[in-house]
């Protein structure tokens, strides 16, 4: 058969080549050796029941309790290793020793995991918010633009005087020793977004009856899924009846998803159910893009986590508070801006 290919073309060789390739591997004996059943009569007859039990010295030298009092010797819980490592307490400066490591590092005291979910107002910020405040407050400067140079803003001491030397500069021309902070051009990387949200409530009459401090708890905690924060009166101030080193009141700070849910049921819930709210006043606001407004206790009674549960909280103990939102804004107005395209209303003079 061999010969006879040799004489046919190269083509129809290598077609009868290949039908004939299947039936001569047919035809070999077979040779390999696939798994058997001597393998699985090996496995079968190990089983962990069938394990020897351990020594009777070593199940009565077994104890736990020992080796952790061995552990507590010198007044140290474990030994020491990589893994205890706890960043300080205090930030001390940049040429301190000991530095704390950065926000995304699992060790730092401010980490926080996450985030898990992305929440319907973050995705509303992300496709349509931030988009239309950087088209609203994008200043264009054509190529070739040369930004004019400010004076220094604090002035100097001018004068021959050896009293002058060496001072600290004097305070800005004008009203109030603050500086504003400087507007930056507008730009994709500080376009203004919400930070935290911060609720205070003042309760007064828990100086002499504690049950009112912890219902604001209750309340600021049921309404923003954080734990609230207690604090005494610094001071004796007669004319608000406060007593130094009573409780007055309870905050509760959010950041992150708590945030902006708590927003969200704010603008979405809350606030249209309020009758005759005018909204923010237009005059709040640091400067520093951070604007507050308060809400009575007939209005922080209209939250849904409070509704259904009414009759936990004592209608005369319901406490109003106060609502922060604090952005990276550098002005009023862009804070403004940033709230109003979330949904809150702004009325009366505004402040610039």
């Amino acid at each position: 058969m061999t010969t006879a290919l040799r004489e046919l073309p190269a083509r129809t060789a290598a077609m009868l080549g290949r039908g004939a390739r299947p039936a001569l591997r047919a035809a070999r004996p077979p040779c390999r050796r696939h798994a058997s059943s001597d393998a699985v009569q090996e496995v079968e007859p190990a089983s962990s029941l069938q394990t020897p039990p351990p020594a009777a010295d070593s199940v009565l030298r077994f104890d736990p309790i020992a080796r952790s009092r061995l552990r507590r010797r010198g007044n140290r819980e474990l030994p020491p290793s990589r893994y205890q490592y706890r960043s300080p307490r205090y930030y001390r400066g940049p040429l301190h020793p000991h530095q704390p490591p950065p926000v995304s590092d699992a060790a730092s005291r401010a980490f926080q995991p996450g985030p898990f979910s992305l929440p319907r107002l973050e995705q509303t910020y992300q496709s349509t918010i931030a988009p239309d405040l950087l088209t609203l407050t994008y200043q264009h400067y054509p190529p070739g633009y040369r930004a004019p140079k400010h004076e220094q803003r604090l002035r100097q001491w001018t004068g021959e005087s050896p009293y002058y030397k060496n001072r600290p500069l004097r305070a800005p021309r004008g009203k109030g020793d603050v500086l504003r902070l400087l507007n930056e051009p507008r730009t994709f990387r500080n376009i203004p977004k919400i930070t935290s949200v911060v609720l205070h409530s003042m309760v007064p009459e828990a100086q002499e009856n504690s049950a009112n401090l912890h219902v604001a708890g209750m309340i600021l905690q049921a309404v923003t899924n954080v734990r609230a924060v207690t604090h005494k009166a610094r001071h004796n101030v007669v004319g608000w009846g406060l007593r130094e080193g009573r409780y007055v009141s309870a905050t509760a700070t959010l950041a992150h998803d708590d945030a902006l849910d708590f927003l969200a049921k704010l603008v979405d819930v809350v606030l249209p159910r309020i009758k005759e709210w005018k909204g923010v006043p237009g005059s709040s606001g640091d400067g520093h893009g951070n604007i507050t407004f308060g809400l009575t206790p007939d209005q922080l009674a209209l939250f849904p986590e409070i509704e259904v549960n009414y009759d936990a909280y004592p209608p005369k103990m319901i406490p109003g508070c106060h609502i922060t939102i604090q952005t990276d804004a550098t002005s009023n107005k862009d804070a403004r801006l940033l709230l109003q395209a979330i949904g809150l209303p702004f009325y009366g003079k505004l402040n610039d």
